[in-house]
């Protein structure tokens, strides 16, 4: 444990842990017979990323995340990709002098190396790599491979009339055995599979005229993925509907169905949407990963100002915690930070959604179940006889619920829920078109965030430039300063934009904001009061993020033409 203890000591050192946890790290890591690095990751004390620069340090490595690194996939040929897994590795490149790079994820693990030497037999060099990074990129090359060994089946598939024949003779009703040997079977399961590495947060299957198109959904753009034939269309609906749960026989009205599937020992959940359209049964899959929820406040973007904020909202006993925003802009997940927050053994935390995207310990979660009459009003009318201390509601949907949430509020409850509203102050006239009267507005809430996700640029390619007399106009400059705008590279996909981050307006109900809200019925009036108070609107949050680098002005401008 001489090493472990050093890594530990080198942890507390560069302040990814702290000290006074140290020792009991240590005795519980005899205690379970595991190496240091692989608990703090399994229990979340540190990310692989947020490391990557101390291990970097320690071993006297450089280091870099994958997809920063040109891979030569011709390399990864010499060792199949299980090897390559667990000893998590991947040749990288040779350079002009004969040196083979290689992404390691444990530098300590000799017998890697050993069969990297005998395989190669050249000087080696070694980047430090994070351990998950390296098996996303093995799995993404393997389902691209898997992908394109089923689409080059399908293709050549000759008797193309064998399901037509199934279709006419048992009125469109497949069997599972009709299908699982399928190369359209193969096909979804792929490309389902090949979704999770790409980060893709949506997989989209549409039927046209003559072809099948699958997109994924990456930082909020579609990207096309692959095309197939439309005469394989009925086995891609027949596999799809199967693994969801739908009714095969059923292709006139949408349906709504769900998958499990644990990828890369990560448990994920597929929630699949089916829709007639003029060529067939299109497929939306929404992809969440049910088995790792670790953001914090500070992972979701928000600035230290805004957490003063939000801890002066947290801190109250009762009252209602909106989120405000589209479809897709991160609520829930943010609402879940929240909770983790104040997750305690001593206080009772119930939960309402539809559906329940992330499991959390300790706390009691339920699921709204239209077809037994298990709606949003009435999960909350029993909820409130389990003694709750904190509700969470997945979103306020109607004057019912809305009445029973407030009402919850004013009697003692903290309460965190969701609203479509364009931004903080619209939350407010939106309860009380749905019949909240505004005295008990003012009283239930407690404050409004409102939330966008914009795009961060990419760090590997984006440009740094003075800002012309159109961007000093669009900011509201009169000088000249340093913006960075997108390129494309590599490490992107040639977008110029990685990952995505979020900008929040913040409408905190003090005493002097209680007034104007129980009285002011104009949203354009409320906003300049709200500004007035201290919110930071969306664009200016968004301005201040250009303004540092991290995302474009293009997307500032997107977000304020909402």
């Amino acid at each position: 444990m001489n090493i472990d203890y050093e890594l530990l000591q080198f942890y507390v050192y560069k302040k990814l842990i702290k000290k006074k946890q140290a020792e009991a790290i240590l005795a519980e890591c005899k205690r379970l017979h595991t190496p240091v690095r692989e608990y703090l990751l399994t229990k979340e004390y540190v990310t692989e990323v947020a490391e990557l620069e101390a291990l970097s340090e320690y071993y006297c490595i450089p280091c870099a995340e994958i997809d920063m690194l040109d891979v030569d996939k011709a390399l990864l040929n010499k060792f199949s990709f299980e090897f390559m897994k667990r000893h998590k590795f991947i040749p990288v490149s040779i350079d002009k002098n004969g040196v083979l790079l290689v992404a390691v994820g444990r530098p300590l693990d000799m017998n890697a190396m050993s069969a990297i030497t005998a395989q190669f037999c050249t000087p080696i060099d070694t980047v430090l790599a994070p351990p998950g990074q390296i098996d996303r990129y093995i799995d993404s090359v393997t389902a691209t491979i898997s992908t394109s060994m089923a689409l080059s089946d399908l293709n050549n598939e000759k008797d193309e009339k064998l399901f037509a024949e199934k279709d006419e003779l048992s009125g469109g009703v497949f069997k599972q055995e009709d299908v699982i040997n399928n190369p359209a079977v193969r096909l979804v399961d792929s490309v389902i599979k090949e979704a999770i590495p790409y980060r893709a947060s949506d997989i989209h299957i549409e039927p046209f005229e003559k072809k099948v198109r699958v997109r994924y959904r990456i930082d909020g753009d579609l990207q096309e993925r692959a095309d197939f034939p439309i005469e394989s269309y009925p086995e891609i609906c027949a596999r799809m509907k199967i693994m969801s749960g739908m009714n095969i026989a059923e292709r006139r009205i949408p349906q709504d169905g769900r998958i499990n599937m644990t990828i890369g020992g990560r448990e994920y959940d597929f929630r699949v949407s089916s829709l007639p359209t003029v060529h067939g049964e299109k497929f939306v899959i929404r992809i969440l990963d049910k088995s790792s929820f670790h953001f914090t406040r500070q992972e979701l973007g928000f600035t230290e100002y805004e957490n003063t904020v939000i801890d002066k909202m947290l801190a109250r006993p009762h009252g209602i915690i909106l989120l405000t925003g589209p479809t897709g802009c991160g609520k829930s997940t943010t609402l879940y930070s929240f909770l983790k927050e104040i997750n305690d053994p001593t206080i009772n935390i119930v939960t309402v959604e539809d559906p329940v995207e992330y499991t959390m310990a300790g706390i009691n979660q339920t699921q709204v179940n239209a077809k037994a009459h298990m709606t949003f009003a009435a999960a909350l009318r029993s909820i409130l006889r389990q003694d709750p201390d904190v509700i969470m509601i997945g979103e306020i949907r109607d004057e019912e619920t809305a009445e029973i949430a407030v009402r919850s509020a004013i009697t003692g409850h903290l309460v965190f829920s969701t609203l479509h509203t364009n931004d903080a102050p619209g939350a407010v006239i939106r309860l009380e078109d749905m019949g909240v009267p505004d005295y008990l507005v003012a009283d239930a809430l407690a404050g409004v965030i409102a939330q966008r996700l914009v795009k961060r640029l990419c760090p590997a390619c984006k440009k740094r430039g003075k800002t012309n007399a159109r961007e000093m106009q669009i900011l509201g400059i009169e000088e000249p300063v340093s913006i960075f705008r997108p390129q494309g590279c590599q490490y992107c996909n040639n977008t110029g934009y990685k990952d995505r981050i979020a900008v929040h307006e913040i409408m905190h109900i003090n005493d002097k904001m209680k007034g104007i809200v129980a009285h002011e019925k104009n949203l354009e009036v409320l906003r300049k009061l709200a500004v007035e108070d201290g919110m930071v609107t969306l664009v200016d949050s968004c301005k201040e993020l250009v303004l540092k680098g991290v995302t474009s002005i293009q997307e500032m401008v997107t977000l304020s033409a909402e």
